[in-house]
């Protein structure tokens, strides 16, 4: 055996007795990821894969950005500038009605927030305890808030009528609901509920109409991918996605732990208020009734038709949103393995 032979020999031996497979000996596959917001409690179940060396040990070297909404995220995907992200399904499904011909419409891999975290928020001294009581008054949120532009399913559900919108940065929403600027608002159940806390309103003074109590079944965020890196490289989303979903049953074992992956990449965050938000994310949208009903990952497919009819119609979309252009299941890890996340 010459000596080029024999090196190649020892290497494959070393890699092996390592527990790597030859694929795993390979340069990894690169993995640019976008998450739909700023590093809070939620990143935590990307984070958490990453730092425990999930993703390195199938084969990928995965890069996680922070976004700056969903509606971002999905474009950012869509232009290459990323591989992967954590978007909303409702922008989603926007992006190709409204696109019908672009070239690279990303496509959802795995559904992560069985229900959407969409709710309508306001203080108990505005009187307004139910949907009803919505009719005619002033409502505010960014334009791009995923409940702002789901908002129209939830009056139709509601038999909410008359409302009257002003739009604001994100950061100022929760502000101009407490100095009554707004009579109520719309955001992410876990992102505005803390934030109206932090600004000094206790949290049973908050009035909170989840959207999935009050008729819209709507999923919330997914894992979605490059149609570019599907067709190309397959076994690397579906790397990812078995990656993740060891990741996410860490996080969802051991919320407070997790947080200290979300504050190694933000060290300024508030770590007792992103673990409740981590928490209350995972009661509401990820460990709900129906995601444990439906199972972790995966959509039902008359649930998911009827959010694409919804979403044509809430969003006047140029063409119908294809329920089966926008999804696939066929990358994901098996039922044995997903079924390992959720506490029943």
């Amino acid at each position: 055996m010459n000596k080029r032979l024999l090196l190649q020999s020892f290497l494959a031996a070393s890699a092996l007795s390592f527990g790597l497979s030859p694929a795993h000996a390979q340069a990894p596959t690169p993995i640019k990821f976008q998450l739909d917001w700023r590093f809070e409690g939620p990143a935590a179940l990307f984070l958490v894969p990453a730092a425990k060396g999930y993703f390195k040990a199938a084969g990928l070297d995965v890069s996680i950005d922070a976004g700056s909404g969903s509606g971002g995220t999905v474009t950012r995907v869509a232009s290459g500038a990323y591989d992967m992200g954590f978007a909303d399904l409702a922008a989603l499904m926007e992006f190709h009605a409204n696109n019908p011909d672009a070239p690279n419409k990303p496509v959802a891999v795995m559904m992560v927030y069985n229900n959407t975290p969409a709710s309508v928020m306001a203080l108990k001294k505005s009187g307004i305890t139910k949907p009803a009581d919505l009719s005619g008054k002033k409502m505010g949120a960014p334009v791009f808030d995923a409940g702002r532009r789901a908002f129209p399913i939830f009056a139709k559900a509601n038999n909410v009528s008359n409302v009257n919108w002003t739009a604001m940065d994100p950061t100022l929403r929760e502000t101009m609901l407490v100095r009554g600027d707004v009579d109520a608002i719309t955001g992410f159940t876990f992102t505005s509920v803390l934030n109206l806390e932090a600004r000094g309103t206790k949290a049973s003074d908050i009035v909170v109409l989840q959207y999935p109590d009050y008729g819209v079944k709507l999923y919330g965020n997914v894992i979605i991918a490059s149609p570019k890196l599907i067709k190309e490289k397959p076994e690397a989303v579906k790397a990812f996605l078995s990656a993740f979903t060891k990741g996410a049953k860490d996080v969802l074992a051991n919320p407070a732990a997790s947080i200290e992956t979300v504050k190694a990449r933000d060290g300024i965050i508030d770590t007792a208020l992103e673990t409740r938000r981590l928490k209350l994310a995972i009661d509401t949208v990820i460990n709900s009734a129906d995601a444990r009903a439906e199972g972790f990952g995966v959509v039902d497919p008359g649930r998911l038709s009827l959010m694409a009819s919804q979403v044509s119609d809430a969003f006047n979309t140029k063409a119908r949103v294809n329920p089966d252009a926008v999804w696939t299941s066929a990358l994901l890890p098996p039922a044995a393995e997903l079924g390992t996340v959720l506490k029943k």
